[in-house]
């Protein structure tokens, strides 16, 4: 004879809500389509500075804050901790990553820089409930550090996708090794580049077009 106990319906009744408020937390496809985020003039360039200073791997997040040339003034990369996706977590995870690298532009009245994230992640380029909680935790940290809420880009081993805009390529992908920093085609020229490292450089365009 087996003897076990049921969950009781407060249990269940919590971890229903917990889950319920999990999705909420999420952005669909659409929402963020209506949410006209910004396009990047050459993503290209973007992926492959913050690939080839980075260098992500599996579960890997990377967020970039953009000037109004789309030059790279700060940026960061952090692990993902294994836990259900919540937009949430993931916004609280950026924000403190944010406030670690660059001052927020809460006084301006519209924001100037564009924070964009790069999350290296298994599967293909399809749109996941993961996906949308970052975009949720994206939007929100924007929000809360005074930027502009820029692209979602994801990174899997068919290469890389801009999640709604369905601009793409096949280098670099998950796998793939990293460039040169050098041969990065993100600049910046003017301000010292600050990284989660603490690292303190300028990127100057190298390759041509």
């Amino acid at each position: 004879m087996t003897f076990g106990f049921a969950p009781s319906a407060a249990s269940t009744i919590t971890a229903s809500a917990g889950t319920a408020s999990r999705l909420v937390r999420i952005l669909e496809p659409a929402e963020w389509a209506a949410a006209e985020i910004p396009l990047l003039r050459n993503p290209r360039e973007v992926v492959g500075g913050l690939h080839a200073r980075h260098r992500p791997s599996q579960s890997t997040a990377v967020i970039a804050v953009l000037d109004h040339e789309e030059r790279l003034s700060a940026s960061a990369s952090f692990a993902r901790q294994p836990s259900p996706a919540d937009g949430w977590e993931f916004r609280n995870a950026l924000l403190a990553h944010l406030r670690r690298v660059i001052p927020h532009d809460l006084r301006r009245r519209t924001p100037v820089r564009t924070a964009v994230l790069l999350y290296c992640r298994d599967g293909d380029e399809r749109w996941t409930e993961e996906d949308g909680a970052w975009m949720w935790g994206l939007r929100d940290a924007c929000t809360l550090h005074g930027l502009r809420c820029g692209a979602y880009i994801t990174l899997t081993r068919g290469g890389w996708q801009v999640l709604g805009e369905g601009r793409g390529g096949r280098h670099p992908h998950s796998a793939s090794a990293p460039g040169r920093l050098a041969d990065s085609m993100l600049e910046a020229d003017t301000a010292p580049l600050r990284s989660a490292g603490g690292a303190s450089e300028a990127l100057r365009r190298t390759a041509a077009r």
